[in-house]
Order: structure tokens, then sequence, then C-alpha cells
């Protein structure tokens, strides 16, 4: 009877140890939401999953909308995002609005980040350029070199596709427009400003025939040869010239830019996820994004751990070759003027 017990107290233990093992298991996983395609495919192969493995827990992957979501979620306080990737214009006004958590910069190094790369609640994970891109057999002799080659319909008819959302759309109409990229913010600074980038838009809008909603579609719009040029994100771009895409592109006058990390405000695995950022920002993780797809690095010290190729890294968005050519993305301009500009362009879709 005494050893029946004593085998008994013995299970009972080892299901408690069980059942408290199960439950730092599951409270180990995180949620982790992107943008799909291509891109994710690439973070989950060089952060996620190396992430995941060196902190010995489990992610589950998500693909979103974007930092509307995380209002959405935020609001209804149902929150069940541990991580999101957003662009920067999302992570500042994620980090004014109060829907993403402040992150904690003594646990995540940023020291040698590239200056403008990392926001209170938002640290930068990839550099990306948006650019023109053009079909290279549509334009034999050379497609668009510049944007005001882009809205030049006359020197370069064809069908074109632009952004849906605001973001990355006004800069390049205002530079086509004559003003010159130092001067972009300040133009865009009032409501005129933003108006008058809109209109330069409205004036192609027949020849636009595709509003792209994501960088998996206007990598694939040119991939099919649906258009004959968009906008779009240099990554995706250089995948589809990989697939067999007949497509080519410059960084001159392009948008420097950047995704980043950040935590939906309430999310259910907060202190993990801080971890998890203060590992996955280390440079040797942003070294192996180019292995995958060709978006910068924001940690400069990625270009000196030998793992980039020398070739790939010449050809990356945040390469000081390719940065000086580019104008930087203001993200104190989009936490300011957001709700006009959104309000606006998409009066100017739906007319």
């Amino acid at each position: 009877m005494l050893k029946t017990t004593k085998m008994f107290a013995l299970a009972a233990t080892a299901a408690l140890a069980l059942g408290a093992t199960a439950g730092i298991a599951v409270a180990a996983d995180l949620t982790i939401a992107s943008w799909g395609g291509s891109y994710q495919a690439a973070q989950s192969k060089a952060i996620f999953q190396p992430v995941a493995k060196k902190l010995g827990i489990t992610i589950k992957e998500e693909s979103y909308g974007g930092i509307s979501d995380v209002r959405l979620q935020v609001k209804a306080g149902a929150v069940t995002l541990d991580i999101i990737d957003t662009g920067s214009g999302g992570g500042a006004r994620g980090g004014v609005e109060g829907i993403l958590e402040p992150l904690d910069y003594k646990m995540i190094d940023v020291s040698n980040f590239v200056d403008g790369t990392h926001l209170p609640a938002c640290v930068g994970t990839i550099t990306f350029s948006t650019v023109a891109a053009y079909n290279t057999d549509t334009y034999k002799d050379g497609g668009p070199k510049t944007w005001a080659d882009f809205f030049d319909t006359k020197k370069f008819p064809g069908k074109r596709a632009y952004r849906s959302k605001y973001h990355g759309a006004l800069e390049p109409a205002l530079m086509a427009d004559g003003v010159p990229k130092s001067e972009v913010y300040k133009v865009l600074d009032s409501k005129e400003g933003i108006d008058r980038a809109i209109n330069k838009i409205r004036s192609i809008k027949d020849d636009i025939a595709v509003w792209w909603k994501s960088g998996a579609q206007h990598a694939q719009l040119m991939k099919d040869g649906e258009v004959d040029m968009t906008t779009g994100w240099n990554g995706r771009f250089d995948v589809a010239i990989k697939d067999g895409a007949k497509t080519a592109y410059n960084y001159n006058d392009a948008l420097l830019d950047y995704d980043c990390f950040g935590i939906p405000k309430g999310a259910p695995n907060k202190e993990l996820a801080m971890k998890f950022l203060a590992e996955a920002s280390k440079p040797e993780y942003q070294a192996n994004m180019p292995q995958y797809i060709t978006y910068g690095p924001t940690d400069k010290k990625a270009y000196e751990l030998g793992i980039i190729d020398d070739a790939v890294a010449k050809t990356l968005p945040s390469h000081p070759h390719n940065a000086e050519t580019q104008l930087v993305v203001d993200n104190g301009w989009y936490a300011k003027w957001e709700k006009y500009a959104s309000e606006k362009y998409q009066e100017m879709l739906t007319e």
C-alpha cells in the first residue's frame, strides 16, 4: 500500500511537472503577423525560425492587412498578435496612437542602426526602396529613368499600376511635378502641397490600369506583363526578375524606407515578444535576409560580418552607393498628415 501510494505521488508530481512544462510551452508561443508572399517567406527563414530556435520557442505566422488590423484588435480589446511587421509610417502612427507598446531600447541594441530606422514603438528590420519598374520588352530602348518619365504618358505610353494607399505615392508625384527631392517634405507639409501631389496622380489616372494593394500583387503584375510599368518595392521586383519577369528599375530618386517590428498594445506575450525583438535585431539575423530577398539591413554592422556577398550588398537599398541617390522617408510627416492625406487620396481613387 505504501509502495502504491508512493508511486501515485510520483505520478502526480510528474503530471504536475508536465502540466507546468506544457503551460510554459503555450506561454512561450508567439504569433507574428507580416505581409505574406516572398517577403514573409524570407523573414521566416532568415529571422523568425532561427530566433525561435535560439530562444527555444515556437512561432505561429500570420499574414495581415497592416496597422489598421492592429487598431481594430486593440479597440476591441481582443489582441491576438504578439509582434507585427509594419511599414515605418504605420509604426509612427501606432506609437502616436498608443496602439503599439513602447519598446525597451535597453534590451534592443540600435547603436549601429542606420539613422532614423527605429521609432519609440517600432524597431527597424529591413530597408527597402519604392522604385519605378518597367517592362523591358515594352521599352526596348530603355524605360523611365525618373519620376517625371513615369508620369509622362506621351513619351512613355503604356498601362501603369500605382499604389492604392497614399504611403509612398505622394512623394514621386511631387518630384515628377518638378519639386527637388530636398524640398518634397517641405511642400507636403501643407494641405495645398498634398493636394498638388494628388492632382499630379489624378492627371494620369486614366493610364493607371491597376491600383495595387500588396508587394506580391505588383510583382505579379510585372511578371504577367499585365502592366508596362508600376511603382513598387525593389525586393519584390528582384524576386520576380529571378522568376523570369522582363523587368528593370533603378534607385534614382527612389524612396528609402524601412519596415519595423512592433508589439501591439495588450499583446498576450509582451515580455517574450520584447526578448524576441532584442534577439531579432542583432546584425547576424539582418545579414541573413539578403540571402532570400534583396532588402537591406538597418544595422550597419550586418555589412561587416562577411555574410552578405559583396555583389549582392551593392544592390541593396541601404548600401551607401544607393542610399545617397534616394529620398529618405520622413515618418514625422506621416504621423502628422495621415488623416488628411489618406482621406484625400481615397477621394481621388473613388471619383
